[in-house]
């Protein structure tokens, strides 16, 4: 293999006399052999080492895994970081989702607050209107009571009244009339 490699390199001076590490280089290499190989007289072919050739490849190939390795262990980093992604923007949403839910409830509650204070509100008025018109109902019936009485008081004070003036004589005559500083004459508020 080492033949390979010092014939690449004298075959190729422009090139480092390192030979490239790694598989894309060493492919890069196969593909530079073939296509400066010498062609074949009327022919597309060329005539290339095949030993060199199955070396370039085969060390190439044993590059690959390490290579594949490491591109697997990216795509597994891209995948675990695009799935973190995913993850952090569902937790996101999720919480959004639930901070909406939680205005929503929120504003619900609000709403329902506002139907049940206003329920107690026409409760509260219409007891108040029950309770006034209790009230007046009841003051209307003891003032009604209370006129009926009155009227009775003041029937019986009439007929008091009325009695006392059919006892009482007729009006004196003015020679009858006590003078104003007589205090043997008797006062009646009738006559007065």
């Amino acid at each position: 293999m080492s033949e390979i490699f010092e014939d690449l390199a004298r075959d190729d001076p422009s090139e480092d006399d390192v030979f490239p590490a790694d598989a894309e280089g060493l492919i890069q290499r196969a593909i530079d052999l073939v296509s400066s190989a010498k062609a074949m007289p009327l022919s597309a072919s060329v005539l290339v080492s095949r030993d060199e050739l199955v070396e370039l490849l085969r060390a190439a190939q044993s590059q690959l895994p390490d290579e594949l390795r490491q591109a697997r262990w990216l795509l597994r980093e891209r995948e675990e970081f695009l799935a973190e992604r995913a993850r952090e923007a569902d937790a996101l949403m999720e919480d959004v989702r639930a901070r909406a839910e939680h205005m929503v409830s929120r504003t619900e509650v609000v709403r329902q607050a506002n139907l049940v204070a206003q329920r107690i509100l026409d409760d509260a008025n219409e007891e108040a209107r029950r309770l006034r018109h209790e009230a007046e109902d009841y003051c209307d019936q003891k003032l009604a009571g209370m006129e009926i009485v009155l009227e009775r008081i003041t029937r019986t004070v009439r007929a008091g009244r009325d009695k006392l003036q059919a006892a009482v004589p007729s009006a004196p005559e003015p020679a009858d009339i006590p003078a104003e500083g007589d205090e043997s004459g008797f006062f009646d508020q009738d006559l007065a």
